[in-house]
Parts: C-alpha cells; sequence; structure tokens
C-alpha cells in the first residue's frame, strides 16, 4: 500500500517502517496515526517479516503530537476530543506493538518528544543517535504524558525518574538515557543507521517464536495493565484540555513565550 505520511519496505524478514513527514519532525496527525495503525495490523503483521525496525525521516524521529493540526470537537462542549484521538487513533499504535509477535527496534535519529517518546519506548530495543534525545513535554502546555509514557517510563528507568520526566518535561540526552536505563545503545549519528539495520536483521534471522514468547512474557511481567492505562491517560488528558492552563499552554507555545500557569 501506499501512505500518506510514512513509508514502509521490507526485505530478508526485515520491516522497514518510517515516519515521514519530515517538516515538522515528523510531528503526528491523525492521518499519521491512522497509518501507522493500517501498516502495523497490514504488513507489519505478515509472517514473512520477522522484525521490525521503526525511525524518522529528516532531522527527528518524532517531535510528538502536531499541535497545529485541529483536533476533532466534542460533541459535548466543542474542545478538542482528546479522549477520542487517544482511543481511536494514538493508544492502538502502542498496544500493536506491543502486541505484534515479533521484535520492534527504534532508530531514534534526532528529537523524540511527546507521543513520539512513547512511541519510541513501545518498542522492545532502543537505539539512539548521540544528537537525540528524548523529552515528555506535555506538562509545558498543561497536560499530562500520553501513549503508555507513564507505564513504559517507569517501568524502563522507574519512579524516580518518571517522575523526573513528567513533572519537569526537560530533555534527556542520549548518554543520559542511556545511563538511566530509557534506551539500549547510544551510536554516533552517522552510525545509527547501519547500527539499526545490523540489530534488525540479527533479530530476523533469531528464533522468531521464541522472541514473540519472550515478548509475550515481558509484557505480562511489565506491563499487565497497558490497555488500562491508556484508557485512564484517555480520561485524564481529556480532562485536561478543558482547563485554563491549557489554553494558557498552548498560547504561550504558539506565541513562543513562557507559560503563565494559574493551577485552574
Amino acid at each position: 500500500m501506499a501512505y500518506e505520511t510514512i513509508r514502509w519496505e521490507s526485505s530478508d524478514g526485515v520491516g522497514r517502517l518510517t515516519l515521514a513527514r519530515p517538516e515538522s519532525l515528523n510531528a503526528w496527525t491523525e492521518q499519521l496515526g491512522r497509518d501507522l495503525n493500517a501498516v502495523l495490523a497490514g504488513e507489519a503483521a505478515d509472517p514473512s517479516v520477522r522484525a521490525v525496525l521503526i525511525t524518522g525521516a529528516g532531522r527527528g524521529f518524532s517531535s510528538g503530537a502536531d499541535l497545529r493540526a485541529a483536533f476533532e470537537p466534542s460533541p459535548d462542549d466543542g474542545l478538542p476530543n482528546l479522549r477520542k484521538a487517544l482511543k481511536d487513533v494514538y493508544n492502538p499504535v502502542i498496544v500493536a506493538i506491543r502486541e505484534l509477535p515479533k521484535p520492534v527496534v527504534a532508530a531514534v535519529n534526532g528529537p523524540a518528544a511527546g507521543i513520539g517518546c512513547s512511541l519510541a519506548l513501545a518498542c522492545d530495543l532502543v537505539l539512539v543517535a548521540e544528537s537525540a534525545f528524548l523529552r515528555l513535554a506535555f506538562i509545558g502546555i498543561g497536560l499530562i504524558p500520553d501513549g503508555g509514557s507513564t507505564v513504559l517510563v517507569p517501568a524502563r528507568a522507574g519512579k524516580a525518574r518518571a517522575a523526573e520526566m513528567t513533572m519537569l518535561g526537560e530533555r534527556v540526552g542520549a548518554a543520559q538515557a542511556l545511563e538511566w536505563g530509557l534506551v539500549n545503545a547510544v551510536h554516533p549519528d552517522e552510525a545509527l543507521a547501519l547500527e539499526s539495520e545490523a540489530l534488525a536483521a540479527r533479530l530476523a534471522a533469531g528464533p522468531t517464536r521464541a522472541h514473540a514468547a519472550s515478548k509475550r512474557l515481558l509484557n505480562a511481567a511489565l506491563y499487565p495493565h497497558l490497555r488500562e492505562q491508556l484508557d485512564l491517560e484517555a480520561e485524564l488528558q481529556h480532562e485536561l484540555a478543558r482547563t485554563a492552563d491549557f489554553v494558557e499552554g498552548v498560547t504561550a507555545f504558539g506565541e513562543k513565550r513562557a507559560p503563565a500557569f494559574r493551577g485552574a
């Protein structure tokens, strides 16, 4: 299939999924989410694909949700229907990656922020370029992490670091991400593509059913309530999108100034 916002190709058992909105650092729109869901349920699920590699086109992995793209209004109040967007479009991508019965590798070639960070950390193995960083930037617009980050981050890095990423929203550079256990390896920028390809090829040549069983066991141990947590994130995010702080956060972002939150 031809997709509007992603590229897909496969050979020698490796499926390569590239986010392809480089002009926005691969920011998420509803269409990108729908394309991801389609490829994960279709081509990526084909038995001939024994490992999947996800990366971003251009200078970034994914900068998060595209705040310039309007969310569908809620029929209740006309405000952004974040509950529907998360439950129908964003969250199924995270679930699909975790439940795909084969290894998924993230090659983080630049910024991975917001839902882009969630996407990377949902993968089984995460390789990052030296210049890349992770960031849960939601707090800057009066929101909370979503896309499962409230499960994925503490499972990888522990509660203290999850609280720091959630409540401060600061960048976590590649070296720090490795030290914290968020990622598996850091490579020079120019070597990331080659290293990630080699890892994906190694996994594709491995015992696929054993990889799938290992992934199922890790899911049971680390993310037994992933779906429930995604639903809770969606509900709380929907509530926060109706606060004055969210309006101020988005306004300040557009005006490129620091927000003046009032706790309301």
